[in-house]
């Protein structure tokens, strides 16, 4: 059977052990009015002053002994507790349980979550401080934090470890991913709580483990939130042993959404994928879900290339998967586009659909799936699969099996690779596809010594880099050099590419061209750190200009505001980049724009390193009104653009936008902006 899909935060369906917490309202026609836009998360409950300097003080000794523990390799672990409980009452995000409708029965107490949270961190704190770390070895539901690269915030995941797990041993164990659903109050402290057990959509196998990440929020594991998925695999793997052929996914709601994107940008990163009810796209589900007519810009539209599971749906053949939707859910509409789309490229979609069930799993058909999923990760991942199907758009997603695709003709327009082992060697036939990497596992049994691509023959060696001539043909070459100005795999853009990985926002201390684009700098800088902790729950490192170092230049993108007079990297680089900003103009190939009152925002590889970006005024590019559903939160901004900024900022835009497009693939400024 066939279904389709929706994501309402009915969140006992997503993620088991929260059902406590109160729940948010769904989201719906309200939350199409950009003038009337409710804050996410939303403002917490009210916490008497007594409670709260009972958990201050609590607070300060779980920090005193965070102090005296020092440097320790687990202290993550520790630290998560203390981030939770501080960010609860600094930024009022105390949400306790719903009043019991029952007038007669207890009333739930006031901070009774973070209290929870913060005896959890104390008993940990104390064990550590005397070196001794239970949870390391302890079974069921665990909670483990680990520090993001992104911004160095300490970030939970819960693990749960089955009961007959050897500490000692040496077999590797299933791992499940399970994402979970959109809960608007389920900032650190929910989420922490309580462990989720197998999670509303798991049966769990004999032996497997199960991976809960928090995802950064609500953000449906998109940006920061994709990365948060492989920050909890990389360090779960150094705590458990960790099979990574039997990689599952796993979702329901948002996290059904977060299985779509998971499985069809990394199709065979996984054994199986088992998506429940979510969405699959921005357009239609935005259409059908929240009667919302979308009218984007003709590079927004583009852009939807980047989460749009949809356009990517020939990759599914790579990965068997087992959807399931409710009978009467309107989330059923997620699978429905994707089995519409994957039969376009000849496949068929496993689609089991609970009878007269809404948003959540009907218990037959969970038995089904469970019994599946299983099935499927019985036989195992092959080592070398003899045929692939892969198309991307972009080069943040570019790779199948023993193919990586290093170089497009175009971005944001399809490019293909087909390919499979035939007569001891690898034949390929591509489409929009400049360069290539063919990487076998080392000793592959059926590991070919050379390649066909489209009909050049060549030779691949232990590692085959290739690259597409003038004359259309394939040549073998010793590297693809990333040293030259060009899009390569992670240094592509868009804007919002630049938080996928280590960055600083770097504040100007110079006096601005003029005070209206000062001021407009001043503010967006704010916003854009406040709303990376409320929406990606992380300080954004700060830097003044003054303060760049060398090692920041090398290892982290810069974000750079202000204008080439105020800050002083920006005057450093200004002349280096493809728009130029003077006291009177800003200069986009043959536009030209009074800088009194407009302002570039953009991104670009940073000259003073190849391998980094800067980004000039942004953070990243969705805003306020598209926190209110998850389909909304995808890149608004490309590559460049230029803000008139007497039109006041709002709630979808920081300006009006007056020109944008994309950079060429060698980031050159193309006369049609890249339409």
């Amino acid at each position: 059977m066939f279904a389709r899909c929706l994501f309402v935060p009915l969140f006992a369906c997503a993620l088991a052990g929260l059902a406590s917490l109160p729940a948010t309202r769904a989201d719906g026609p309200g939350d199409n009015l950009p003038d009337n836009v409710r804050p996410v998360p939303p403002k917490g409950s009210e916490v008497p002053e007594a409670v709260k300097e009972e958990v201050r003080k609590g607070l300060a000794e779980l920090q005193g002994l965070i102090k005296d523990i020092g440097k320790h390799e687990l202290l993550a672990d520790v630290l998560i507790y203390e981030k939770a409980v501080r960010w609860a009452l600094d930024h009022n995000e105390v949400f306790d349980p719903a009043p019991p409708k029952d007038k007669n029965a207890k009333a739930p107490a006031p901070a009774g979550t973070v209290k929870k949270v913060l005896a959890a961190g104390l008993e940990r704190a104390r064990a550590l401080k005397e070196g001794k770390t239970p949870w390391a070895t302890q079974t069921g539901g665990v909670l483990r934090g680990y520090v993001s690269k992104i911004d160095g915030s300490v970030q939970p995941y819960w693990v749960v470890v089955p009961t007959d797990y050897d500490f000692k041993g040496d077999k590797k164990h299933r791992l499940d991913f399970w994402w979970h659903g959109r809960y608007e109050n389920t900032v650190e402290a929910g989420f922490m709580a309580n462990s989720p057990g197998g999670g509303g959509g798991i049966i769990p196998a004999p032996g497997a483990l199960i991976l809960h990440p928090f995802g950064r929020f609500s953000n449906a594991n998109k940006f920061a939130g994709e990365v948060d998925t492989f920050e909890c695999l990389e360090h779960a793997k150094k705590h458990y042993r960790v099979d990574e052929s039997r990689l599952v996914a796993r979702g329901f709601s948002m996290g059904g959404a977060a299985c779509w994107q998971f499985s069809t940008h990394f199709p065979t990163l996984w054994c199986a994928n088992a998506p429940g009810a979510g969405f699959s796209e921005t357009p239609e589900f935005l259409n059908v879900f929240q009667n919302e007519k979308v009218e984007p810009a003709w590079y927004e539209k583009k852009l939807w290339h980047m989460y749009n599971a949809t356009d990517y749906a020939i990759n599914l053949f790579n990965l068997p998967t087992v959807a399931y939707s409710g009978e009467i859910d309107r989330q059923k509409q997620a699978a429905d586009v994707m089995a519409r789309e994957m039969k376009k490229e000849g496949l068929e979609l496993v689609h089991l659909i609970g009878p007269k069930t809404g948003h959540s799993y009907e218990k037959a058909a969970k038995e089904e799936l469970n019994k599946r999923i299983d099935a499927i990760v019985a036989k195992g991942k092959p080592a070398v699969p003899e045929q692939i199907k892969f198309t991307t758009f972009t080069l943040r997603y570019n790779q199948c099996a023993w193919v990586t695709v290093e170089g497009l003709a175009k971005h944001w327009e399809r490019a293909r690779v087909e390919g499979e082992i035939k007569d001891g060697a690898a034949v390929l036939k591509t489409e929009g596809v400049t360069a290539l990497t063919i990487r076998f596992p080392a000793g592959a049994p059926n590991a070919p010594t050379k390649a066909v691509i489209d009909g050049s023959d060549v030779a691949i060696g232990k590692e085959g880099h290739f690259r597409k001539g003038g004359d259309g043909k394939w040549q073998a070459v010793p590297s693809l050099d990333t040293n030259n100005l060009r899009k390569l795999p992670g240094l592509q853009g868009p804007i919002d590419d630049a938080f996928m990985d280590s960055f600083v926002m770097v504040a100007p201390t110079g006096k601005p061209l003029n005070d209206a684009v000062g001021k407009w700098a001043e503010k967006e800088m704010a916003h854009a750190v406040k709303h990376w902790r409320q929406q990606y729950r992380g300080d954004a490192p700060v830097k003044k200009d003054t303060e760049v170092t060398e090692a920041d230049i090398k290892n982290s993108n810069l974000v750079l505001w202000g204008d080439p007079s105020s800050n002083a990297v920006l005057a450093k680089i200004a002349d280096k980049l493809p728009i130029e900003w003077g006291a009177e103009a800003i200069a986009a190939g043959n536009e030209s724009h009074n800088s009194k009152f407009h302002v570039p925002v953009l991104i670009y590889p940073n000259p003073l390193n190849l391998q980094k970006y800067v980004v000039v005024n942004s953070g990243f590019t969705f805003r306020e009104y598209d926190y209110l559903n998850n389909a909304r939160q995808v890149s608004k901004m490309p590559d460049y653009a230029v803000l008139d900024i007497t039109t006041p900022v709002n709630s979808r835009y920081p300006g009006k936008v007056v020109r944008a497009g994309f950079f060429g693939e060698k980031w050159e400024l193309l006369p049609n902006d890249g339409q």
